[in-house]
């Protein structure tokens, strides 16, 4: 009698069980703007521009429909697919990785009911690796830093997926009193913008543990900018605070 196939294991440094469950219990939310992902659609838009902006500089492209068109951008951690649709419609090759399966399941279906071509795998940045996936032009690094198992591990593998001359970004929470004041009491206990739990504090990268990671792999990082939020517009924006969100871009020599 043939034995079953055991489960998929996926490989460490990216794999925290409880971050990875607490993500597949509200997988199927990730595209109702009213959803516990509700922060996530406001703040979309800022981060947005600041990659296709990023991105557009640093290749000296043109702007236009497709500014991002023969690109192979990487979203590791992709979540829903709020980041990888929009790359995808600027013209980029889009491959998105996330190690929640129920997170794939929902991003996939959403692409296709969009008509739009990305490669949604379940997997991990370590995964890649070890099956030789050839390198990347644009690595995207989003809201995820924070809930990995070894953060300066993961960011190194992410560094070694990106392809000479090529940019990354990072997106994170800073692991400062005024993170926990804002991101999680704020967000999470008074405005209940994200189910209690989400972020832990003791598990939030810095910027500076960010430039150290990636500097060891050859990386030249910038300084972060902030992202904050404006009560009056109930809109995020990009500014020089990065005490809570924040966003860097890294380099990597041609």
């Amino acid at each position: 009698m043939a034995q079953a196939e055991a489960p998929e294991t996926l490989s460490r440094p990216s794999i925290d069980p409880e971050e990875i469950e607490k993500f597949s219990r509200i997988a199927a939310e990730w595209w109702d703007p009213e959803s516990k992902f509700k922060p996530l659609h406001k703040f979309n838009p800022s981060r947005l521009r600041y990659i296709r902006d990023a991105v557009i500089a640093h290749f000296d492209r043109e702007r236009g429909d497709q500014p991002l068109k023969g690109l192979k951008l990487l979203d590791i951690g992709c979540g829903g697919g709020l980041i990888a649709e929009p790359m995808a419609r600027l013209g980029a090759d889009v491959t998105a990785v996330d190690a929640a399966e129920a997170n794939i399941k929902t991003a996939t279906v959403h692409a296709e009911e969009q008509g739009l071509e990305i490669d949604y795998r379940h997997g991990t940045a370590e995964q890649l690796l070890e099956d030789g996936e050839e390198q990347f032009d644009v690595v995207l690094n989003l809201e995820v830093v924070e809930h990995v198992a070894e953060p300066g591990q993961f960011l190194k593998d992410c560094a070694k997926l990106l392809k000479p001359g090529g940019i990354m970004v990072v997106g994170s929470i800073n692991r400062t009193s005024k993170a926990f004041v804002f991101a999680i009491f704020g967000a999470e206990w008074v405005m209940g913008w994200l189910p209690r739990g989400t972020h832990r504090f003791e598990k939030l990268v810095k910027p500076s543990e960010v430039r150290a990671a990636l500097s060891a792999e050859g990386l030249t990082v910038r300084e972060a900018d902030g992202v904050s939020y404006n009560p009056l517009q109930d809109s995020f924006e990009i500014t020089p605070d990065a005490s809570v969100n924040y966003l860097m871009v890294a380099v990597k020599a041609a």
